[in-house]
């Protein structure tokens, strides 16, 4: 609605200018009263010889005091008959093009060691590392825990090479790592 009430206000202000513009013999002045923000191009009797072989007129300077019209004058240099269009300037967009790294956490699981979860970093459509963001500690675990870590996690590990969750048990800590297989599972899940 707001866009229809503007086009129609422009137009009617455009056809106003042209008939004004168009209709006075004192074109270059009405122009000049005009309140919009763009250059007039010069009428035939204002251009001044031109020294450029195109035969086209230089364009007038135009200043902050004046204002200019929205409509440009015929030119000496465009044959009578044609048409002339102009293209708007591509639009460039200034937003950084977006990442397709992204880290996707899978659910966690509990064993009877403890709680393990999983984190994995995507790009593209593949795993480029694993991180276990909680496995069993205490004890024993400390150590199976960290067989775990050494075996699957970072960009070396068993998860990045195998690029899925069908890796070998570690031998030792098969509960977490059937936890680990498990929440590494839900996180793919997620990501693809």
């Amino acid at each position: 609605m707001r866009r229809a009430l503007l086009a129609i206000t422009g137009l009617a202000a455009s056809t106003t200018a042209l008939v004004v513009f168009k209709g006075s013999p004192g074109t270059s002045q009405v122009a000049q009263n005009l309140p919009t923000g763009q250059p007039v191009n010069p009428t035939p009797q204002d251009v001044e010889p031109s020294a450029d072989p195109s035969g086209v007129a230089p364009k007038p300077s135009v200043t902050a005091d004046a204002p200019t019209s929205p409509k440009p004058t015929k030119s000496t240099a465009r044959p009578s008959g044609t048409r002339t269009t102009t293209k708007a300037a591509p639009r460039t967009t200034t937003k950084a093009p977006q990442s397709t790294t992204r880290r996707v956490t899978g659910n966690g699981f509990d064993n009877e060691y403890g709680y393990v979860q999983v984190q994995i970093v995507v790009s593209g459509n593949r795993i480029v590392e694993a991180v276990a963001l909680s496995l069993p500690s205490g004890g024993e675990s400390d150590i199976h825990s960290g067989d775990v870590r050494d075996r699957y996690d970072g960009r070396g590990g068993e998860v990045v090479q195998k690029q899925n969750a069908n890796l070998n048990t570690v031998s030792g800590a098969t509960e977490t790592s059937n936890s680990y297989k498990q929440s590494l599972r839900s996180a793919i899940e997620q990501a693809f």
